[in-house]
């Protein structure tokens, strides 16, 4: 390394052109006088002394009295090397995080939390349940749900899809029989095994507490569509799918709605498939555009890569796969697609059937 790259380096290193010049001067000499070593440098002579006091204090450089006047001398480089490593293991470090950083994917709109206190799960839910225009799906004990409850009454009242698991677990399971849910929920079953506590609001938000054991409690707080998503599954196959109904808002002779296109045509698909056409109104929006559409006309098919049973059903399992209504409105024909829809033409936020005499 030659001389100009050497003090590049120091002023890298945090020292003044002054400081690196007059540095270098007391190394190639040993011992100067600091008049000497401003004349050998260029530095002023009237910035000299302030120069070497701050080289001493960052203990580069001794100061002393030598035949009345300010002379330096170098001290033991030995914690100057090692503080000049450590800064260059420092910005080694910082560039290989930066270019970590860089090449990493871009993630936006997503916030995950991790808290404490299933309280503040509690309360982060109510407060997006005020919002919710669309669904909630959640699961809770007993003792959860009437801390929850004011809060589902309130969506219930706003026209929001309540879908909601009971779950006793240990407790007596019979507890389910005296509640009341009218007001609170659209739909409500109950899971006799234990559950951690689990809701999920229009699509992006999930709000998780395991609860499992007084050392391990904690929550999860997810603003994200893709985690959500994921989580939805978990709630249609562990907390909903397999376990019984024990209320129904939906009456009969009435219209049927739905948030969920694959329990829509979990529903329609043997009616569909015998040849029935259905009169609804979707309401989502548009896959390519993303501008929201709302349509009125009548289901006329069902599109699945899996074959219906004899009596024309789909299980949830074959509709994991495609699971798009066919709906035919002012003499054109659209696919209707559920989340994430992506052969279809809408993706559907809820559908909205009109039931005719002659099926239900």
């Amino acid at each position: 390394m030659n001389e100009d790259e050497l003090r590049a380096g120091l002023q890298d290193a945090g020292l003044s052109q002054y400081e690196a010049d007059a540095y270098l001067a007391v190394l190639e000499r040993g011992t100067a006088p600091a008049v000497k070593i401003a004349e050998q440098t260029g530095i002023p002579k009237s910035r000299i002394y302030d120069v070497l006091e701050d080289l001493e204090r960052d203990d580069y450089v001794e100061t002393f009295e030598q035949d009345s006047t300010l002379a330096a001398r170098p001290r033991d480089p030995t914690e100057v090397m090692t503080d000049l490593q450590q800064r260059a293991n420092r910005l080694a470090t910082t560039a290989e995080a930066i270019e970590d950083r860089w090449e990493r994917p871009e993630i936006r709109g997503h916030k995950i939390s991790i808290v404490k206190r299933f309280d503040s799960v509690v309360e982060q839910f109510r407060a997006a349940a005020a919002d919710a225009t669309n669904r909630i799906q959640i699961a809770v004990s007993p003792s959860q749900f009437e801390t929850v409850r004011p809060a589902l009454e309130d969506a219930v009242d706003r026209g929001v899809f309540v879908k909601l698991c009971v779950v006793t677990g240990l407790e007596d399971p019979h507890v389910v029989d005296d509640m009341s849910f009218g007001d609170v929920a659209t739909e409500v079953r109950h899971r006799t095994l234990p559950a951690p506590f689990t809701a999920l609001i229009d699509r992006s938000h999930t709000f998780f507490s395991s609860q499992s054991h007084p050392s391990d409690q904690y929550g999860i707080i997810i603003d994200d569509l893709t985690l959500t998503y994921v989580f939805h599954w978990y709630f249609q196959g562990a907390l909903w799918g397999t376990w019984p109904s024990v209320y129904d808002s939906i009456g009969e002779g009435t219209k049927l709605e739905y948030v969920d296109v694959r329990e829509c045509v979990q529903d329609i698909a043997p009616i569909v498939n015998d040849g029935t056409a259905i009169p609804a109104t979707v309401r989502g929006f548009n896959v390519r555009t993303g501008e929201d559409i709302t349509l009125s006309g009548d289901i006329t098919e069902i599109i699945s890569v899996s074959t219906p049973d004899d009596d024309g059903a789909l299980t949830l399992t074959q509709l994991a796969g495609q699971a798009t209504i066919v709906l035919e409105s002012d003499g054109q024909e659209y696919g209707i697609g559920g989340r994430g829809a992506t052969l279809e033409d809408i993706e559907a936020t809820r559908i909205v059937l009109d039931q005719p005499d002659d099926w239900g």
